[in-house]
């Protein structure tokens, strides 16, 4: 009985200290018409360990976010990532879609995004497939805003294209 009491406590303690992960994979994004500039203004929120590990497995690299010698290599890559699991469409025409930088917060990453100009658009296309490349219950959360008008999807894995009318 004490052995099992042993083991038990040291099982307790062994686990206690490794990193516990979250238990789902789901990010959003946010795609926001900005009247002013005439361009969608685009960000992504996802877990930061979850897109570190889809970078790392998309591009056979150990990039690591919180160090700032990773800066550089974590923009040219997220550049090259936003491009290929990013498409935005607007009145039925592809929009160049512009990497613009990416911010870090503790537990997540917002990547920042901003497409080419777009008079009045009344329909909206968008293909999201972050993080597809790793897990194969990714959800993405797509928020659309034109006009002050807000439409919401959920796009689970491998759903990736959604449209929207305003």
């Amino acid at each position: 009985m004490k052995k099992l009491f042993f083991f038990l406590s040291v099982l307790i303690i062994f686990f206690s200290f490794t990193e516990v992960k979250h238990p789902y994979h789901v990010g959003s994004v946010e795609i926001n018409y900005n009247q002013k500039s005439k361009t969608f203004e685009i960000t992504g929120r996802f877990f930061l360990d979850d897109l570190e590990n889809g970078l790392n497995n998309k591009y056979g690299k150990s990039l690591h976010f919180n160090d700032p010698k990773f800066k550089a290599q974590l923009n040219e890559s997220l550049k090259n990532y936003s491009a290929e699991y990013f498409k935005l469409k607007g009145n039925n025409k592809f929009l160049n879609v512009n990497f613009v930088g990416y911010e870090e917060d503790h537990e997540s990453v917002n990547v920042y995004l901003e497409s080419e100009k777009i008079d009045n658009p009344k329909k909206v296309e968008a293909a999201v497939s972050f993080l597809y490349n790793l897990f194969d219950d990714q959800i993405n959360i797509v928020h659309i805003i034109v006009n002050g008008n807000r439409k919401s999807e959920k796009l689970t894995y491998p759903n990736r294209y959604l449209f929207q009318q305003f």
